[in-house]
């Protein structure tokens, strides 16, 4: 992590990025237990913990930059949990279904590697202000 609230935006990117490539982990794990009876699949919450640190300046009138200024990055973690685990699709009670995880699978590396791409451009503009100074 970069020290500076100049670089929170970049900050929260990567902490959005680490949580993508945990995901990316625990959606093949899901797939490689596709035929493992009783498996229930996993997922990451992250979204929800970025959201409640984006959303708790928001009726105090602060604009999304000093949002994301103010954002406690340690708050910013993932949680893996066991999702829909009273759900079977099949008789030996496993609920991974292998359309969904691929279709998750692809949503996902989308975006990882637009996160990383918002990330580069961050760095460009930063890189252009420090070369025209």
């Amino acid at each position: 992590m970069i020290g500076s609230n100049a670089f929170n935006y970049i900050n929260v990117l990567s902490k959005a990025a680490d949580a993508s490539w945990t995901r990316n982990a625990v959606i093949a794990n899901n797939i490689a237990n596709n035929d493992t009876p009783g498996y229930k699949r996993k997922d990451i919450m992250f979204e929800d913990y970025l959201k409640k640190e984006v959303m708790k300046d928001y009726y105090g009138g602060g604009d999304l930059n000093k949002r994301i200024a103010n954002v406690d990055l340690s708050r910013l973690g993932t949680t893996i949990y066991t999702d829909q685990s009273e759900l079977s699709y099949r008789y030996d009670e496993n609920n991974v279904d292998i359309n969904t995880e691929n279709a998750n699978l692809a949503q996902n590396q989308i975006k990882y590697y637009t996160l990383l791409d918002s990330m580069s451009q961050e760095f460009s503009r930063i890189k252009s202000v420090l070369n025209r100074s």
